[in-house]
């Protein structure tokens, strides 16, 4: 599954790109000498076959050096390669609120922007050492033969007002994004969210409580829940939501405040082919493969333009749509790595107190 980044992690102190950013010494001008592989570190499994389709081939075809992959994602083998000074991966994924901690425990290369071209990107995009790979959330479901003709609950506020929008709903068993949803149904702005006033996101979970008919805990869940009926609305991930459209299934997507959170990329400190690493990530940036990636997952690049090379019935349905976009709130990763363990042991007392 897609791992989280943010707002608080993607534009706080030194991670978004300044002019002046030192940059690897190869982007003074000398290319170094072409490897006949690098190596890209990822989640594995399908996904493997996704970034093959979508990225490794064509990187393959340009620059004739072989990706070989490898998986899974793991923080502790990259901080291990790092401090042993001879990191295998070229490349690699980085999972959740892992981002950060690689920028600032120096486990990752800048980006280097004279290769990896941002200019295009959204504010959030532009990090100094992490490269934002792809974005997906967690948005509303629903049963489009329930809910017809666009009547289906436009937002947390409905999703909460059980005599409009009557129904079994299903809410994750985890206080991400509950309590960003539970604050925005009580009329928080989208963006004055954070930080987060727990007190008052639980008051307001109090309400929905009742009418919950299950805590969902893994991502198939909810769209399954949906497809049996066993309930009408449900949160889950957009790309769950997604296959189920592709299929003609009767389920829908409210993307209005949605949590958007992105995949993270980083090059290993002191890889041998850190230059190529550049390149990859650079092949990365590309809307035409991005688009590839998102027909097959829904969860698009930030590249404004990858849009315009999906297929027109699909746009709606990708969470970096320029209409979805704007919709929605970026999950702030940095609040949650601080506060974390806080809520999740309130979200434990919460649900054992209430049966």
């Amino acid at each position: 599954m897609p791992v989280l980044t943010r707002r608080g992690l993607l534009q706080g102190s030194g991670t978004v790109l300044a002019a002046g950013l030192a940059r690897p010494a190869f982007a003074q001008g000398a290319v170094p000498a072409k490897p006949d592989r690098i190596v890209v570190n990822a989640s594995g499994g399908a996904m493997a076959n996704f970034l093959r389709r979508a990225y490794f081939a064509d990187f393959e075809r340009e620059h004739g050096i072989r990706v070989i992959d490898t998986s899974p994602v793991d923080f502790g083998k990259l901080r291990a390669m790092v401090n042993s000074g001879n990191p295998e991966w070229t490349v690699t994924e980085i999972g959740g609120q892992d981002a950060d901690r690689a920028r600032e425990m120096n486990l990752v290369e800048p980006i280097d922007t004279a290769i990896v071209d941002l200019s295009k990107y959204p504010a959030i995009g532009k990090q100094s050492h992490i490269f934002v790979g792809s974005a997906y959330s967690t948005v509303l479901g629903f049963r489009s033969d329930v809910f017809k003709d666009g009547s289906h609950p436009k937002g947390w506020a409905d999703f909460w007002d059980v005599a409009r929008f009557p129904g079994a709903r299903s809410l994750r068993n985890h206080p991400v994004d509950n309590l960003e949803f539970a604050l925005l149904a009580d009329g928080v702005p989208m963006d004055q969210l954070y930080p987060l006033d727990i007190d008052r996101a639980f008051r307001k979970l109090d309400q929905i409580r009742p009418h919950i008919a299950v805590w969902w805990s893994t991502g198939a869940q909810p769209a399954q829940m949906l497809v049996d009926k066993e309930v009408v609305l449900a949160t889950g991930w957009n790309g769950r939501f997604f296959e189920l459209a592709k299929k003609n299934a009767p389920v829908g997507s409210e993307f209005q405040g949605g949590s958007l959170k992105s995949s993270a990329w980083g090059i290993p400190r002191g890889t041998r082919n850190a230059y190529w690493g550049q390149k990859f990530l650079q092949t990365m940036t590309n809307p035409r493969l991005q688009a590839i990636y998102a027909t097959e997952l829904s969860y698009a690049g930030l590249h404004p333009d990858t849009v315009n090379y999906v297929a027109e019935e699909l746009r709606p349905l990708l969470p970096t749509a320029p209409v979805n976009l704007a919709r929605q709130f970026w999950l702030d990763v940095a609040w949650w790595t601080e506060n974390g363990a806080r809520a999740q042991e309130r979200w434990n007392r919460w649900m054992l107190q209430r049966g």
